[in-house]
């Protein structure tokens, strides 16, 4: 009985340091989680790029597609015309869509309008950027450069994180 009493008010202060310990942890892990969101935006202009990412590609593929979301909080309509990126001989604004159960997918030669106050999602299955002439393909786990290019913004510089083949999202968005 003596030992058990004398027990007692160590396993609550063991229990308290376990409590701290698992608080500053989630802590560490929440100041992370931000950084590495805030990592993924990046402005031009009155447009906010958010969580840029492309898929991986098998072996040889010279095509690739890459996929964002797009926010303009200006008052005037931009475009996204193009750009560039490391690998890649060109990047177009593709959209895909279903017609009569068939697919159907065209280059957007004007580029892809962001209206004032709106979020544009290039996403598989819509809007993306057509990644061509690939010289070495996509790997799983990489980061590439690039270039973005809106008709009035101007250019920014982004990096793209490179999800697994037929993935559905960036990934590295959920946390």
């Amino acid at each position: 009985m003596l030992m058990t009493l004398w027990a007692r008010p160590r396993q609550r202060q063991a229990g308290r340091r376990a409590g701290a310990v698992l608080m500053a942890a989630s802590a560490i892990s929440f100041a992370a989680a931000t950084a590495l969101a805030q990592s993924d935006s990046y402005t031009v202009g009155n447009l906010t790029v958010e969580a840029p990412w492309a898929r991986a590609t098998p072996a040889g593929a010279k095509v690739g597609g890459a996929y964002m979301k797009i926010r303009n909080a200006g008052a005037e309509p931009d475009r996204l015309m193009g750009g560039s990126l490391t690998g890649a001989s060109g990047v177009e604004v593709h959209e895909m869509s279903m017609s009569n159960n068939v697919m159907k997918m065209r280059q957007l030669k004007d580029g892809l309008e962001i209206k004032p106050g709106q979020t544009v999602e290039l996403k598989p299955g819509g809007y993306h950027l057509m990644l061509t002439g690939l010289r070495d393909g996509l790997k799983q786990g990489q980061k590439l450069t690039g270039t973005l290019r809106f008709e009035k913004a101007g250019t920014v510089q982004i990096e793209f994180a490179i999800a697994p083949i037929g993935a559905q999202s960036g990934g590295h968005m959920q946390h």
